[in-house]
């Protein structure tokens, strides 16, 4: 095998030329510095600006053993009232009580005619004395009937009379008897009728049914009255009573917050008639049923003590308390419940409540739940511009209420006072 020199030539390795060689780490290591200096101004030159936010805290209401859990709006209404009427179609003759005035059980309150009744109750007493008389005289009768049959029954033993006139006295004996009887009957029946016709006459007196106050007037003497509707031009009632001291707060609540209302829980109630006094009540009882097109629950709210301020179908708002359940409840239910916080504080965003907290120097969009507004308090400004957060807070948190309308959630704010 004959080998090629120049092939053997062409592989060896020429060593006299210099090698190359690469980038010193030094090099490296500026260029790496050069480039983070460069991305670090880069950066500092095109960093978003620190928004200016205005921030409050979400406070709770002033008593933690105490707080308003809902509000809701009622009227006072009367546990016992009625529109007194009578018994029976009459005109009216006389009306003994006016708007305002005081009455006590079984008080007169009107008479009616009682002209045709009267007659009709004379004329019951008359038969009864006539039929007591025809008594009287039957019975004399009967007593005349006996002596008689003694008589014979005599005559008989003794041969003087016959069977036949024996049997003839025996006869007239029960005849009579059977009279008194019947007429004794009668009398029954006359006694019956005249008390009919007293019943009928003291129907036309017209009676409070229970103490209470006159509310309304709706007849006046020479007007028709009767227990049923029958025309235009007949009333149906004398006048309607109250029981003040029956006096109640009915309030309709909705569903969704019925689970805030317990028996016996306490209540402040405020007219709006004196929107500065504080009424204390309580829950009596909530109604079983729930109204299908209102969505509602009925609930009584009886009041602590009743005054003469309180009347009959005013408007009332009822703020429902915890009182001594609060400790009940979970902590973290007592920490979200009854957060308020500036209206300004909460933003729709896609159609969700939401407020921006701001922990350290960073903002976090929170979505929230607002509650019902909160309760009232007497001298309290700005009371309107407070709305309640139901969930989604605790308290002590700041909330941003100035300079949220370009903030991204994480970004860096700061705030002012």
């Amino acid at each position: 095998m004959t080998v090629d020199r120049k092939s053997l030539d062409g592989l060896r390795i020429d060593r006299s030329r210099a090698p190359r060689r690469g980038p010193s780490a030094a090099t490296v290591l500026s260029l790496i510095v050069l480039a983070g200096a460069g991305a670090g101004v880069y950066w500092w030159l095109n960093r978003p600006p620190v928004a200016v936010v205005r921030t409050v805290a979400a406070v709770e209401p002033k008593g933690s053993a105490d707080r308003t859990r809902l509000n809701a709006s009622g009227y006072v209404t009367a546990r016992r009232a009625a529109t007194v009427s009578s018994k029976v179609t009459g005109k009216v003759m006389e009306v003994l009580v006016e708007e305002g005035k005081k009455v006590q059980k079984d008080q007169v309150l009107a008479r009616l005619d009682s002209s045709n009744v009267e007659r009709s109750l004379r004329l019951s007493e008359a038969q009864l004395e006539s039929a007591k008389k025809a008594l009287g005289e039957t019975q004399a009768n009967l007593e005349q009937s006996r002596r008689e049959l003694v008589r014979l029954k005599q005559l008989l033993a003794q041969q003087a009379a016959t069977q036949r006139e024996l049997d003839r006295g025996e006869t007239e004996v029960k005849s009579l008897e059977a009279r008194l009887a019947r007429q004794t009957a009668d009398i029954g029946v006359s006694e019956r009728e005249r008390g009919l016709w007293e019943q009928q006459l003291d129907d036309t007196i017209i009676r409070a049914p229970f103490a209470g106050m006159v509310t309304s007037k709706n007849a006046q003497p020479g007007e028709m009255i009767s227990p049923m509707s029958v025309g235009g031009f007949t009333r149906t009632g004398i006048c309607t009573i109250v029981d003040m001291t029956s006096l109640e707060i009915e309030v309709d609540v909705s569903e969704s917050y019925i689970n805030r209302v317990q028996p016996a829980q306490p209540v402040t109630a405020t007219l709006d008639s004196y929107p500065d006094w504080e009424i204390p009540a309580h829950v009596i009882a909530i109604i079983p049923t729930a109204d299908r097109q209102k969505a509602t629950v009925k609930v009584r709210v009886g009041f602590d003590k009743l005054d003469p301020r309180i009347l009959p179908d005013m408007s009332v708002k009822a703020a429902f308390r915890d009182g001594d359940r609060a400790g009940d409840e979970p902590a973290a239910t007592q920490r979200q419940r009854g957060m308020t916080v500036p209206k300004a504080a909460v933003r729709q965003v896609d159609g969700r409540d939401v407020v921006w907290v701001v922990r350290e120097g960073r903002v976090e969009r929170r979505a929230v739940t607002l509650g019902p507004p909160p309760a009232p308090q007497a001298g309290a400004a700005g009371a309107n511009e407070q709305v309640a957060i139901a969930a989604g807070l605790s308290g002590g948190e700041r909330v941003v209420v100035e300079g949220a309308d370009k903030l991204v959630d994480g970004a860096n704010v700061t705030e002012k006072q």
